[in-house]
C-alpha cells in the first residue's frame, strides 16, 4: 500500500465519521430536517458493501415542505440582482474549491470511482458554478426587433422553483451541472440525490448555506424514486424538473409531470458508438477508445460501449486492445494507481454481469475479463470486459450495459458504419476516428446523435449543447441552452403610435 493511498484512507475515514455516526438527514429552508417519517436506509459503500452510515428516507411530506420552502423563497431570490447572485455563486465556486479534497475522498467511498476522476470532478463542480455565475447579470437578457412601427424585445424570466433528480455514477459534478444554472437564473431548488451515493449532497446544501444562499432557496432531501422522487415531479409548486438517469425512469417522470404541465428536461441512457476507420491515427484512436468505456468504471452516459472498426484495421485494433484492457489496474477507490474501482451497487454488478451470459448466448467472444475480481475482497470489483465477434442485432450491442464493457463490432465501408452506428434506440453521442476531413464531417452530419466527437473523447466546452436525441433525452444543458430551460421568454411589443388600428364598428 503506497503512503499516498493510505493518507487517502485516513482522510476519507475522518470525513466519513460524521455520516457513519449520525443519520444524513435533509436539508429544508436552511436547516438539517430528520424528516417526518423517522425511516432510515442504509448506505453501503461499494468499496466492501459495509455500511458508511444511516440516511433519512424521504417520504411525500418531506418534499411538500421542500417545495413550500422553495415556493416561498422565490421571490425573493428571483427578485435579486444578477450582480448579488453572481457574487454568491462565485463565493460558492470558492467554497468548493476549499472543501475538494473532503468532496472528492466522500464521493469516491460513496459511489466507487476512482479517486483520480473524483478530484477532478470537485474541479469542474467549481468551475460549473463559477461558468454560471458568471452569467448571471445577462441571464435575462433577450433580442431587440425593431420594425417601422412597432418596437419588438425580449427578456427570459426565472420559471420558478425546479426540481432536481441526479444519477448515482458523478452524483457531485452532476448536481453541479444542474443547479448552478438553476440559482444563476434565478430559481429555486429542491434537490433530490441518488440513493445509492447520497453524500456529497449533503456536502452541496452544507456549502449553499456558507456561501450566503438564502434560507429556501436550496432545499435536498433524500429518498427513494418510488415515493420522494414521484412527489416532487408531481408536486404542483414545481414548475420543471431537470433529470439525469436511466430512460425508463425518465419516461415515468415525463408522465407524472404530465398532469400540472412541468417543463421536463431529461438526460437519459445511451449506446454510444465509436466508429474507427482505417486511416485513423491508431494510437491516438486506442487511447480514446480505451478512456471513453473504461473510465469512471464505464459507468457514464457518455461512454463509448460500441467500437465500430474498419475491417482493415480490425484485427490488429483488437489485438491492441486486449493487451489494453487485460492491463487495466482494478482496485480500491482511494488508490491513486487504480484506473477502475468497485460498481455502485450489488445489484447493479449483477445487472453488469448478466451481458457476460448474455454474450454466451448470443456465440459473442468473451476477449477480457467477464469475471469479478475476487482477489480484491467483497466489494463489487468487474475484471474490464471486452466482448468481440459481435453484431449489432446482439443484446449486447443494443441494451445500455452501464459498466466497464466493450462490445466490439467490425465494419466495411462508410455507409455501414452510418448503418450500425445508427441502428440503436437511443441517440446521445457519437466519436469519429479518421483523417480523412471530408468524412469526420459526412459522418458527424449523418450520425443521429446529439453529440459528436471527431478524433477526440469527450472534451466538454461548457458553453456548448449537450443532450441527446431519440430515447437518450429530451432538452440540453450548457451555456444559454440552460437558461433557455429555466427560465420563460416574454416578449414586449411597443407601438411607435403611427400604425393603423383596425375598425370594426364605427
Amino acid at each position: 500500500m503506497s503512503g499516498q493511498f493510505e493518507e487517502n484512507l485516513k482522510k476519507a475515514e475522518s470525513y466519513l465519521k460524521r455520516f457513519r455516526d449520525n443519520v444524513t438527514a435533509h436539508y429544508v429552508n436552511g436547516e438539517s430536517f430528520a424528516g417526518d417519517s423517522g425511516r432510515t436506509f442504509d448506505n453501503l459503500t461499494p468499496v466492501d458493501n459495509t455500511s458508511i452510515g444511516l440516511v433519512a428516507e424521504g417520504s411525500a411530506a418531506d418534499i411538500d415542505r421542500a417545495c413550500r420552502a422553495a415556493q416561498d423563497a422565490f421571490p425573493a431570490w428571483s427578485g435579486t440582482s444578477g450582480k448579488q447572485r453572481r457574487k454568491i455563486l462565485n463565493r460558492f465556486a470558492g467554497l468548493v474549491e476549499q472543501h475538494a479534497e473532503e468532496i472528492s475522498l466522500v464521493e469516491s467511498m460513496d459511489c466507487g470511482q476512482p479517486i483520480r476522476f473524483m478530484r477532478a470532478a470537485a474541479a469542474r463542480g467549481a468551475d460549473n458554478f463559477r461558468f454560471f455565475a458568471d452569467k448571471a447579470p445577462a441571464a435575462g437578457n433577450g433580442l431587440s426587433l425593431h420594425q417601422d412601427e412597432h418596437l419588438n424585445y425580449t427578456k427570459r424570466t426565472p420559471i420558478g422553483p425546479v426540481g432536481v433528480i441526479t444519477p448515482w455514477n458523478t452524483p457531485f459534478m452532476l448536481s453541479t451541472w444542474k443547479i448552478a444554472p438553476a440559482l444563476a437564473a434565478g430559481c429555486t431548488v429542491v434537490h433530490k440525490p441518488a440513493e445509492f451515493s447520497p453524500l456529497s449532497a449533503m456536502v452541496l446544501a452544507e456549502i449553499s448555506r456558507e456561501a450566503g444562499l438564502p434560507d429556501g432557496v436550496w432545499n435536498t432531501v433524500n429518498g427513494f424514486g418510488e415515493e420522494a422522487g414521484k412527489a416532487l415531479t408531481e408536486h404542483p409548486a414545481i414548475k420543471a424538473i431537470g433529470f439525469v438517469g436511466e430512460t425508463v425512469t425518465g419516461a415515468h417522470i415525463m408522465r407524472q409531470g404530465a398532469p400540472t404541465l412541468k417543463r421536463v428536461h431529461v438526460e437519459l441512457g445511451g449506446k454510444n458508438p465509436v466508429i474507427v476507420f482505417d486511416d485513423a491515427d491508431f494510437e491516438r484512436a486506442l487511447d480514446a477508445v480505451v478512456f471513453m468505456i473504461y473510465s469512471l468504471n464505464g459507468q457514464r452516459c457518455t461512454s463509448s460501449s460500441r467500437l465500430l472498426v474498419q475491417n482493415g484495421i480490425a484485427g490488429r485494433f483488437l489485438a491492441a486492445l486486449e493487451q489494453r484492457v487485460n492491463s487495466i489496474k482494478v482496485g480500491h477507490p482511494l488508490d491513486p494507481d487504480t484506473e477502475i474501482g468497485p460498481l455502485i451497487h450489488p445489484s447493479h454488478l449483477e445487472k453488469v454481469m448478466s451481458y457476460v451470459d448474455a454474450a454466451r448466448d448470443e456465440d459473442a467472444t468473451i476477449a477480457a475479463g467477464g469475471v469479478l475480481a475476487g482477489d480484491l475482497g467483497p466489494g463489487n470489483y468487474l475484471r474490464p470486459t471486452l466482448f468481440s465477434n459481435a453484431t449489432n442485432a446482439m443484446k449486447i450491442a443494443r441494451e445500455e450495459i452501464f459498466g466497464p464493457v466493450l462490445t466490439v463490432i467490425p465494419f466495411s465501408t462508410e455507409e455501414e458504419a452510418v448503418t450500425l452506428a445508427n441502428d440503436t434506440p437511443y441517440g446521445l453521442a457519437g466519436y469519429v476516428w479518421t483523417a480523412d476531413s471530408g468524412r469526420g464531417i459526412r459522418m458527424a452530419e449523418n450520425l443521429e446523435a446529439g453529440m459528436v466527437w471527431v478524433n477526440s473523447e469527450n472534451n466538454r466546452n461548457l458553453p456548448s449543447p449537450f443532450g441527446g436525441m431519440k430515447q437518450s433525452g429530451i432538452g440540453r444543458d450548457g451555456g444559454d441552452y440552460s437558461f433557455d430551460f429555466y427560465m420563460e421568454t416574454k416578449n414586449i411589443c411597443i407601438a411607435h403610435g403611427t400604425h393603423r388600428i383596425p375598425v370594426l364598428g364605427r
